[in-house]
């Protein structure tokens, strides 16, 4: 009975016979699935496209080499408003530098006529693709972000009073497919699912920055990582969930900013050593002092 449940092209061979060959053209499930399925044991080598990090040894731990475009990532950081900055801007810069037209976009000029500006014969630059910042915990300092390499006519800031527009706003900057830094310090998995989702169709990077106590929530955000700020300037990154086997360790990242780093004496780019504590003074036991008899005492002591 069992010999009849055993087909004969997965059957080992009898007496030393090799199975039949296979026919010309027929592919092995292995063959179909390849370029789709990873192993635990080793990082995804997806096919989707991702967003170099500007930090050799982060892409060399990120699945794709990169930032994923068609996904929303989780930063976990104790403090808002610095270290995902620092964090970023190497990857929105090539985020920029490396468009055309803006995303979604199609240009009004017929075949063979270049872009013009106002009729006067000038060609007009490409408008910069968008970037949204939704519900940030400070409001956006234009010339830092500057300083970071990042263009201000390009950063839309989105004021949503309530977590529920926080959370629409963002979804619809998904949908529209443009790039989202938002703060969601309220966020639930399930509307993370949601987010997830909808970025599966988007071809723009969509990074939700989160307090680090939601490490210990379920996330179907397929990339989260903890920011920590390191020595000096530098940045600590552990990833906490990748499509991959997993991290060990923390990365130890040089975030310098660009327009800082040649300001900076080659002293200052170093961690300044913390100052040796002081010893502490042992105390000594107060000696009580030594009382002196009255004059009346001392005359009735003499007599």
């Amino acid at each position: 009975m069992l010999s009849a449940l055993v087909t004969p092209s997965i059957s080992p061979p009898l007496h030393g016979h090799p199975l039949p060959p296979q026919p010309p053209g027929r592919l092995t499930l292995e063959t179909q699935l390849e370029g789709r399925l990873w192993r635990g044991s080793s990082l995804s080598t997806t096919a989707d496209p991702t967003l170099a990090s500007g930090f050799a040894a982060l892409d060399a731990e990120l699945p794709g080499g990169g930032w994923p475009l068609r996904a929303v990532t989780e930063l976990l950081t104790p403090q808002f408003g610095v270290l995902e900055w620092r964090l970023l801007a190497p990857a929105l810069q090539g985020w920029w530098a490396g468009q055309g037209m803006p995303a979604g976009s199609r240009a009004s000029t017929k075949p063979g006529q270049s872009a013009r500006s106002g009729g006067r014969g000038r060609t007009s630059a490409p408008a910069l693709r968008s970037l949204l910042l939704i519900n940030p915990p400070h409001t956006p300092h234009l010339p830092g972000l500057q300083a970071l390499g990042l263009p201000p006519s390009a950063l839309i800031w989105v004021a949503a009073a309530t977590p529920a527009q926080q959370l629409w706003a963002v979804e619809q900057a998904i949908k529209s497919r443009v790039a989202v830094l938002a703060w969601l310090p309220e966020a639930r998995p399930e509307q993370i699912r949601r987010l997830q989702v909808n970025a599966l169709s988007s071809d723009a990077p969509a990074f939700l920055v989160r307090p680090e106590r939601a490490g210990d929530q379920s996330s179907a955000a397929p990339l989260r990582l903890v920011v920590q700020p390191g020595e000096g300037w530098g940045l600590n990154v552990h990833l906490l969930k990748r499509r991959g086997p997993a991290h060990e360790g923390w990365l130890e990242l040089p975030a310098v900013p660009g327009e800082v780093q040649p300001l900076l004496t080659a002293a200052k780019r170093k961690p300044v050593p913390a100052p040796a504590p002081s010893p502490t003074p042992v105390p000594t036991p107060a000696i009580p002092p030594t009382e002196r008899p009255h004059a009346l005492a001392r005359a009735v002591l003499q007599a």
